[in-house]
């Protein structure tokens, strides 16, 4: 009866006949299984890409077979991600009093949330709080630069972005990223408090994402959300209150009172010194 072919590569069973028949000539066991080229002939990234993927040697996407960099399939990418982790959460163990300040990288040096956003960095360091944020320009820069002048922790968590991104020159501290979420974590993870000035899409996402895990109960209601600057944020919250309160109730009235406008650097600042230190 003839055999049938089976799919795939070679069993566990297979390989380990193959290895003793290649001791049994006195060869290097190869190092892919059945077909494929001595471990001698084998260059060390051959070998790495085969010890990280599988016993075919497929590491890549099927509608991308001319790829050859290992780090684009999926199972790299999550131990990439994991390391992103680990190394957040070890670099924000070494930090205390932390207040994280959003707001967009396209803020120009003019505007007057730019020099609030530096006082606030600047009052904050001078009474040992450490300012996180971003790490790029614009809102950021300012707050980055107000911490520096101070005297106090200026910190980044920056990201690659094929755009506007880049480390500020006032950063004492930093950490690049990857992936957005892993910094939006590590942006929240260990803060006291949350201090939002004007920005766009970026700056909304975390401050709704910051929202959720309060309202939810994934992190404590003790830390506040604070939004600088009146005149960009009221239209947004007196929305969020006829729309989604009133007219609807997709959110409670505790789920509102969560935020906390504000004009200036001290306003927020006689909010962020009532709260407690938060330990990871």
């Amino acid at each position: 009866m003839p055999t049938k072919k089976r799919k795939g590569g070679p069993t566990s069973a297979e390989l380990r006949a193959h290895a003793k028949k290649n001791h049994a000539h006195n060869q290097e066991p190869s190092w892919t299984g059945l077909g494929s080229k001595a471990l001698s002939e084998s260059s060390s990234s051959d070998r790495l890409t085969y010890w990280l993927c599988n016993i075919d040697n497929k590491c890549v996407p099927q509608s991308a077979p001319d790829q050859t960099d290992f780090t684009q399939n999926i199972n790299w990418r999550i131990f990439r991600i994991m390391a992103e982790f680990i190394e957040g959460f070890e670099f924000l163990a070494k930090l205390k009093k932390e207040v994280t300040i959003f707001g967009s990288a396209r803020t120009s040096s003019g505007h007057p949330a730019y020099k609030v956003a530096k006082q606030l960095g600047e009052l904050l360091a001078r009474n040992g709080y450490t300012v996180i944020t971003g790490g790029g320009p614009g809102i950021m820069e300012a707050a980055n630069w107000g911490a520096f002048e101070g005297g106090g922790e200026s910190v980044g968590l920056d990201i690659s972005l094929p755009m506007e991104q880049r480390r500020n020159q006032y950063v004492k501290k930093s950490m690049g990223f990857r992936y957005f979420f892993t910094r939006k974590v590590m942006l929240s993870a260990s803060a006291q408090a949350y201090v939002f000035f004007p920005g766009g899409y970026g700056t909304l996402d975390e401050l709704f994402e910051m929202l959720v895990l309060i309202q939810t109960g994934k992190m404590s209601d003790q830390v506040p959300v604070i939004l600088v600057g009146r005149r960009f944020w009221k239209p947004l919250v007196q929305w969020m209150t006829e729309a989604m309160y009133e007219e609807s109730r997709y959110v409670e009235k505790p789920d509102l009172e969560m935020i906390n406008i504000v004009e200036t650097a001290e306003e927020a600042y006689a909010i962020i010194k009532k709260t407690r230190e938060r330990v990871l």
